[in-house]
């Protein structure tokens, strides 16, 4: 009888100290830091790591707290690669496309001129191999890339003199990053690349003759409308993905549980800036019409989007055979595309086209 007591009380004992260890490892908090590109409290793109970290400290009961530096304390909204990949931050939140000069490659995930728009792009990256596509390229980095809010559909620009002909384009000075950048340089265009924080000034000192952001949602914001008569529509962007990178080492060290609770965050971001910016967008441009009616919205004429089109097709042509991956990113998406479209002009398309007709 002895003996079971104290066999009992041994157990009693080790069940105990087992019990404080899960329950200490259970309460561990783990502190991660994330840079961003935007400035503090830039609307809409610095929402979306704001509601991921809330999220994720949420989802993790605490355990996971994530802090933000925006680019006025860590002073490289284009560096963000760096940081993250050197581990200097734990995360990032930028655009892909800011680093086609560093890893060309990595400027396929934001968006393509003449490309799938946000349904499709997501369908892509989801069901379509995007997301593999995209670590095959972090991945000698030390880097996972997760897609991080999306635009929808931007406009094509701000434009202080009207587009009528090719010759137009001509000298003319803009701010316009990613593919698109290079699309235009090909029609004579001399494309920048300026942070957010210093566009006003740009254009309203003429530093730039055009520039291109993002649409309503935050192009009311940064006062274009001010500055710049001519609002283009879009063909450039037509679904713009920013991203959430990821530093290797630091989420191999974090638990199981926690690296789903961050990546099921990250997700669930990305999808609530979509809408953020669908809504915004709605919102801002009744506020545009009525505010600035002096501003006259454009398409580009048929000349101008042809060319541009042509010159698309042989910047993509260009990279596909000096890059095998490249190639391999780029043959998915336009294979996808054809697939997804089909279906968007039967459905989307469809639709608008057939309520749009009135008896």
């Amino acid at each position: 009888m002895k003996k079971v007591v104290k066999a009992a009380a041994i157990a009693a004992v080790v069940s105990s100290a087992l019990l404080s260890s899960f329950s200490h490892a259970a309460e561990k908090v783990y502190k991660l830091k994330l840079a961003e590109t935007w400035g503090p409290n830039f609307p809409i793109f610095g929402d979306a790591p704001r509601n991921m970290a809330a999220m994720a400290e949420k989802m993790s009961n605490g355990r996971l707290k994530i802090t933000i530096d925006s680019s006025n304390k860590h002073k490289a909204p284009f560096g963000i690669f760096d940081l993250v990949r050197s581990g200097q931050y734990d995360l990032g939140h930028s655009a892909s496309y800011y680093w086609k000069g560093k890893v060309a490659n990595t400027l396929y995930f934001t968006t393509m001129p003449f490309g799938m728009i946000a349904p499709e792009q997501y369908a892509w990256f989801y069901y379509g191999g995007g997301m593999d596509l995209m670590q095959k390229v972090y991945e000698p980095f030390n880097l996972m890339s997760f897609p991080g809010g999306n635009t929808g559909n931007q406009m094509g620009g701000w434009f202080r003199k009207e587009i009528n002909s090719l010759e137009d384009l001509e000298g003319l000075k803009m701010r316009i990053p990613g593919f698109a950048g290079e699309v235009f340089a090909k029609l004579g265009v001399k494309p920048t690349n300026i942070p957010p924080g210093e566009l006003y000034t740009a254009i309203e000192r003429g530093t730039i003759d055009a520039l291109e952001w993002v649409g309503p949602s935050l192009d009311l914001r940064m006062g274009f409308p001010q500055v710049a008569e001519y609002y283009y529509t879009g063909w450039h962007e037509p679904a713009t993905e920013l991203q959430f990178l990821v530093n290797k080492r630091t989420f191999n060290k974090l638990p199981e549980d926690l690296q789903e609770i961050l990546k099921v965050a990250m997700k669930a971001a990305a999808y609530d800036m979509y809408t953020q910016s669908t809504h915004e967008s709605a919102k801002n441009w009744d506020t545009i019409k009525k505010d600035y009616p002096n501003v006259k919205v454009r398409t580009f004429p048929k000349e101008v989007i042809n060319a541009m089109r042509k010159a698309n097709e042989e910047l993509v042509a260009e990279k596909s055979a000096e890059d095998p991956l490249a190639k391999e990113i780029i043959e998915s998406q336009l294979a996808y595309l054809k697939k997804a479209r089909k279906w968007t002009e039967i459905s989307d398309e469809a639709y608008l086209n057939s309520i749009s007709v009135v008896e």
